[in-house]
C-alpha cells in the first residue's frame, strides 16, 4: 500500500431553555476544514489556480495539520451544542444525548475503518474521530472555564507525556492504514489522542459559551490571536535565542552533512543543514522523533507540540469567529460554504470514494491541474442544491435516524426492566 498522507461530525437540567438556532458560522468554518483536507489529500499538482511554482505549496503548508486540528476543534464546539449548549445537560437528557454520541461515534469510526480499505492515499480521520467523541463523554458536565482548564493541561502535559512514552515503551511501527491498533489511536497515529483531545477540549469550552454574544466573540479572536502568536514566538525563541535549532542541527549533521556540527564552517553548508532539519519537521506526520526532548521545540503543523497547539487552537478560533462574522453579514455569499459544513461526513466520504475510483482507474498518480478546484467546486454545488431540498445530508440523516432509534431502543429496554 502507499504510504498515507495526513491532512494531512436537547434541553438544559434547569432554567429556560437555550436557543438551539443552528450558527451558520460553525458550519462554515467546518467546511473550510474539510476543504483544508481535499487539498492536501489532492496535492499541488492537482492545483490549477496556484501552479506548484507559485503559491500552491504555501497554500499546502497552511492548511496541511491545522485543517485537521480544526476538524477536530469543531468537533468539539458540536458536542457541546449537543449535550447543552451554556448549560450542561444533567438527568434523562443526558442520558439520551450520550446514547446518541456513542451511537454516531462508532459508526463514524466504522465507516472510517470501512473507508480505510479501499486503500487511498490518505490518513482517514473518522476512526479517530469516533474515538475522540468517546474520550470526551467524561467531560460533557463541565463548564467552560473547566474544559479550558483540561486543554490547556493536555497542551502542557500531553506533548512531553507523548514523547516519553514512545521513547520508553511505545516506539512507532511503520504505518499499515489510518489506525491498526489503541496505540497508534493513543500516541503513535496520524491524529494521536493524547495530543489531539487537547483541541476537542478547547472546542468544547468554546461551546459552552455563549457564541451570539458580541463580547464572547470578540474575547474568542482576541484570545485566539494571543494563542497563536504566542505558539509562534515560543517556538521561535526557543529554536533560536535558546539554541534548540543548533542542537537538532547538532544531532543530524553526522548523518546529513557527514561531519560534526562544529567542524562544519561553510556558511552555505550551515545553511543548507539549517534547512534539511525544518524540512524534516515540516514532514513530521503525528508526532515528533524521541531522538531529542528539542524536538518538542517545534511548532510545525502534526506535530503535536505544545506551540503548535497553542498556534492551531489560535487559528481555529480566529476562523470561526471571522466565519460566524461573515454569515451573519454575507449570508447568500455564505449558503454554499454552509451547505458544505451540514453535511461534513457526506462530502469527507464522498471525496474520499471518489479518490479511490480515480486510484483504481489511473492509479495513484491520479493527479491533475484544476482537480483540487473541481472537488471543491462539485462539493459547493451538491451540498446547496441538496440543502434547498433537505435540511440534513445524506450520511447525516441515517446518522441521525440511527442515533434516534437506539435512543428509543435504549428507552424501550430500561422501561422494561
Amino acid at each position: 500500500m502507499a504510504q498515507k498522507r495526513p491532512d494531512d461530525i436537547a434541553a438544559p437540567a434547569s432554567g429556560p431553555a437555550p436557543a438551539k438556532t443552528r450558527i451558520d458560522g460553525i458550519d462554515a468554518a467546518r467546511a473550510l476544514a474539510v476543504f483544508g483536507m481535499f487539498i492536501v489529500h489532492l496535492g499541488v499538482d492537482s492545483m490549477g489556480l496556484l501552479s506548484p511554482e507559485d503559491y500552491a505549496w504555501d497554500l499546502h503548508g497552511i492548511v496541511r495539520g491545522n485543517s485537521s486540528a480544526l476538524f477536530a476543534f469543531l468537533a468539539g464546539v458540536s458536542l457541546a451544542m449537543m449535550t447543552g449548549r451554556t448549560r450542561p445537560l444533567a438527568g434523562e437528557p443526558l442520558f439520551r444525548a450520550v446514547v446518541r454520541i456513542v451511537t454516531r461515534a462508532v459508526l463514524i469510526a466504522l465507516l472510517g475503518l470501512i473507508l480505510d480499505l479501499m486503500a487511498v492515499p490518505v490518513a482517514i480521520i473518522l476512526t479517530y474521530y469516533g474515538g475522540f467523541f468517546l474520550l470526551a463523554l467524561p467531560l460533557v458536565r463541565l463548564r467552560s472555564w473547566m474544559l479550558w482548564t483540561v486543554a490547556g493541561v493536555l497542551a502542557v502535559v500531553g506533548p512531553p507525556l507523548s514523547f516519553l512514552l514512545r521513547d520508553t515503551l511505545f516506539p512507532v511501527q511503520p504505518r499499515t492504514g489510518a489506525v491498526t491498533s489503541f496505540t497508534e489511536f493513543f500516541l503513535t497515529g496520524y491524529y494521536p489522542a493524547i495530543t489531539f483531545m487537547a483541541f476537542v477540549t478547547a472546542g468544547m469550552a468554546v461551546g459552552r459559551l455563549d457564541l451570539t454574544a458580541h463580547t464572547v466573540r470578540l474575547g474568542l479572536l482576541a484570545g485566539g490571536a494571543a494563542a497563536a502568536v504566542c505558539g509562534y514566538l515560543g517556538s521561535w525563541l526557543t529554536l533560536g535565542p535558546l539554541g534548540g535549532m543548533e542542537r537538532l542541527m547538532e544531532l543530524r549533521a553526522p548523518e546529513l552533512a557527514g561531519a560534526p556540527l562544529s567542524t562544519i564552517t561553510d556558511p552555505a553548508a550551515l545553511e543548507e543543514l539549517r534547512y534539511a532539519v525544518d524540512q524534516e519537521a515540516e514532514s513530521i506526520s503525528g508526532q515528533v522523533p524521541t531522538d531529542s526532548w528539542w524536538w518538542l521545540a517545534v511548532n510545525t503543523p502534526h506535530t503535536g507540540t505544545t506551540f503548535e497547539i497553542l498556534e492551531a487552537v489560535g487559528q481555529g478560533l480566529v476562523v470561526l469567529v471571522l466565519c460566524m462574522w461573515l454569515c451573519e453579514r454575507a449570508r447568500p455569499v455564505m449558503y454554499p460554504l454552509a451547505s458544505v459544513g451540514r453535511m461534513p461526513l457526506t462530502v469527507y466520504t464522498g471525496h474520499l470514494v471518489v479518490i479511490a475510483m480515480l486510484v483504481a482507474v489511473a492509479g495513484y498518480d491520479f493527479h491533475t491541474p484544476w482537480l483540487t478546484e473541481r472537488f471543491i467546486l462539485g462539493a459547493l454545488l451538491f451540498a446547496t442544491f441538496w440543502r434547498l431540498a433537505f435540511d440534513r445530508g445524506p450520511a447525516e440523516f441515517l446518522l441521525g435516524e440511527a442515533a434516534d432509534g437506539t435512543v428509543r431502543l435504549v428507552g424501550s429496554l430500561r422501561d422494561r426492566g
